[in-house]
């Protein structure tokens, strides 16, 4: 039975990172002193993570123990005997005997069975939904706890109200739960929700995600913002580094992707500076709730879509 671990506080995100690159910059990022790393099935490339970190273990760079990997179980495996499969097949394709930390991706299901997005309409605009709920994957990830083939596990783009529900039926409650967080999406009432209920946050796109696709072109640049400038100058600091310190101060844990080892080392060199109360006051005033992975224009009629609010 694997033993939970602590999450480290800084580690490299996968989505976006290409065949051929993502291999590297878990290198990259390991060998900089990266401990921790997000994954996640429907990413596509944990194959090569998976080979990258058997020869960072086969060549003694870093033990296994020392990792800690976090991948998710998508929307077209929500039932418990693929939410099951998907797990086996995910350790295979990490080249691991346990995960540290497995997430449900998102609430809601997709028909399952065939296409990772099986969409419909004219355009592909629509998606066939599965009438799954996620109760039946958390039950299923609870059973691969007992198994010994995950460590920890937890929830992602859940909305409070989502996770009270797991919390009602769980056997083991939730540990972790990864939102999209950043300065311009500052989730307070979420924050003080998970504090209360000892529940870990982990911030996609803390940099702004400005490389989304969703994103649209009205939406502000986060790193080009000038008081986070003004913050940085003051530290001699960059603003990607303020960004990524004023969450991580708060023991918000971040998980910045990057492909460039100048990147990668800039984003884990964020962590030997302190803001000061008032820096993180006028922080705090540039919250937009401004939500950039928004799937309201696919999914909001699918009955477990998390921000209908």
């Amino acid at each position: 039975m694997p033993t939970p671990k602590k999450m480290p506080l800084v580690g490299l995100g996968t989505w976006q990172a290409l065949p051929g690159e993502v291999g590297e910059a878990v290198k990259k990022a390991i060998k900089t002193g990266y401990r921790h790393l997000d994954c996640a099935h429907i990413y596509g490339n944990q194959k090569e993570i998976g080979e990258a970190l058997t020869d960072l273990f086969q060549s003694g760079v870093v033990e296994r123990e020392e990792i800690f990997v976090t991948t998710k179980i998508w929307n077209t495996f929500h039932s418990y005997n693929a939410a099951t499969g998907l797990v086996d097949q995910m350790l295979e394709d990490l080249q691991l005997e346990y995960l540290d930390l497995c997430l449900i991706h998102w609430p809601m299901g997709y028909q399952e069975g065939g296409e990772l997005f099986p969409k419909y309409g004219e355009h592909g605009e629509k998606m066939h939904y599965s009438d799954v709920d996620y109760i039946e994957t958390w039950k299923a990830m609870e059973d691969m706890v007992a198994a010994g083939k995950i460590a920890a596990i937890g929830i992602s783009n859940f909305s409070e109200a989502q996770i009270k529900r797991v919390l009602a039926a769980a056997k083991i409650a939730p540990a972790y739960l990864q939102v999209e967080m950043n300065v311009y999406l500052q989730h307070p009432e979420l924050v003080q929700f998970c504090e209360a209920k000892g529940i870990v946050i982990t911030a996609y796109s803390p940099l702004g995600a400005a490389q989304n696709p969703l994103r649209k072109e009205h939406h502000p640049l986060l790193l080009q913002d000038p008081e986070l400038k003004k913050i940085a100058e003051a530290h001699k600091r960059t603003v990607a580094q303020v960004a990524l310190r004023f969450l991580t101060q708060q023991g918000i844990v971040v998980i910045p992707k990057s492909t460039s080892e100048a990147r990668i080392k800039e984003n884990f060199n964020s962590q030997d500076f302190t803001l000061t109360d008032e820096e993180i006051k006028t922080i705090r005033g540039l919250d937009k709730r401004l939500r950039i992975c928004d799937l309201s224009h696919r999914d909001a009629g699918h009955p477990h879509y998390p921000w209908k609010n």
